[in-house]
């Protein structure tokens, strides 16, 4: 396995962006081949694309694209003459490179507490999409590997939290960002869950399910515990997207998933441990 390969595998397991560039092409005389690739991470780089001023200028514009949320594709002829204007030094190979950005950005994370019946068809909605997908529940029988097969056929890299006693101790290991949904099938661990998800700098965002009259109740014994109304505030409840609805479970499941993926919002994450040099 090359450097660059498993530096990419690294960053994307550790919620690090990056820029993936690639010479996809070469005319006449150039440092490196076509395919040859160089990962850039916001402090580090592996790989080459042939050192001197063409790296320099593909890891500036590779760090710009990590700065900009709206990045996408990009391409970039380079013209390796000594008579081409450049910044950071003369490469006089004579022949023209073409350089492909790909943004590598973190996975979205998503974590699901209550694994009952819609927090199954929940699951199973959100496997079938790019993201990081935690699913927590206290019952041993709702996350046995039997069960959870279905859920790991998809592109998701899904992660079980089989926790008996305190799932709410699972928030702490939760990803920086991760947005949370509460829907086990004991109000008082509704509970514990939200004061621990309020008092966590963790979450993008957290949904409860349940009633009207359920937030009420939830509300003041939030207050009870501490919470000022403005925190109280970032739980979203009613979940699941507008419109005409049934209450079979995967009919909720799938208004909360549209509600959710529609969601213009990435949230900024921070590595979780430092970025090794391989």
């Amino acid at each position: 396995m090359t450097d660059w390969l498993r530096a990419l595998q690294h960053l994307r397991e550790t919620r690090v962006p990056a820029v993936l560039v690639t010479i996809s092409e070469v005319r006449g005389h150039a440092p490196r081949e076509a395919g040859a690739k160089l990962v850039v991470s916001p402090d580090a780089t592996w790989g080459s694309i042939g050192g001197g001023n063409l790296e320099e200028v593909a890891v500036r514009r590779a760090r710009a694209l990590l700065a900009d949320p709206g990045a996408a594709v990009l391409t970039e002829r380079h013209d390796l003459s000594d008579r081409a204007p450049v910044e950071h030094g003369v490469q006089c190979c004579g022949g023209e490179v073409t350089l492909l950005y790909e943004p590598v950005p973190v996975r979205r994370a998503i974590a699901v507490f209550g694994m009952g019946h819609v927090g199954f068809e929940l699951a199973l909605l959100l496997s079938r999409h790019d993201v990081e997908l935690h699913l927590v529940d206290s019952r041993a029988d709702q996350v046995t590997a039997d069960r959870t097969a279905p859920l790991r056929t998809g592109p998701a890299d899904v992660r079980i939290h089989q926790v008996p006693v305190l799932p709410e101790l699972v928030v702490a290991d939760l990803p920086p960002g991760c947005d949370v949904l509460v829907l086990t099938h004991d109000h008082a661990e509704d509970l514990a869950l939200l004061d621990a998800l309020l008092r966590s700098d963790v979450p993008g965002s957290i949904g409860l399910i349940g009633s009207s009259a359920k937030w009420v109740r939830f509300r003041a014994k939030l207050a009870d515990l501490g919470h000022d109304a403005s925190s109280i505030d970032r739980v979203r409840t009613p979940i699941g997207a507008p419109g005409p609805l049934g209450k079979e479970p995967a009919t909720i499941a799938l208004a909360v998933a549209v509600e959710l993926l529609a969601a213009a919002r990435f949230p900024r994450f921070r590595p979780v441990r430092e970025t090794p040099t391989f």
